[in-house]
């Protein structure tokens, strides 16, 4: 007999969900905040960690450089972070669905060539 599909919710690429980021340390972020995930939806089944980029609506971002802006179902804007990527474990840290959702890949996009810019990913 086939195993019926699971109904657990697991991250995606380019969806952005809610994760608690304390414990933190100096000007990391704290609480329960959205990430936008880089990791694959295999990636993140398989080891229970999520990698991604934080986000916020702190408005002081929107002339930040390595910030990506993103527009929600409401018009309001929030900001990526490209430079402060993150592993989390999902599970532990209470990560659930944000109402903003996923096929964000434009703004992942955007986000991995800051993060390259930075840091020269791509050009090893």
């Amino acid at each position: 007999m086939a195993a019926k599909p699971s109904d657990k919710w697991i991250p995606e690429r380019g969806e952005i969900i809610y994760v608690n980021h304390s414990p933190h340390a100096g000007k990391e972020m704290k609480g329960m905040h959205p990430l936008l995930v880089s990791s694959s939806q295999a990636f993140n089944e398989r080891t229970g960690i999520v990698i991604g980029f934080p986000m916020t609506h702190a408005a002081s971002n929107a002339d930040n450089p390595f910030a990506v802006a993103v527009r929600g179902p409401k018009d309001e804007v929030g900001y990526v972070l490209a430079f402060q990527p993150k592993s989390f474990d999902w599970e532990q840290r209470d990560a659930m669905q944000h109402p903003w959702g996923g096929g964000h890949i434009n703004v992942l996009q955007a986000a991995l060539e800051k993060l390259d810019a930075i840091c020269g990913i791509c050009n090893c």
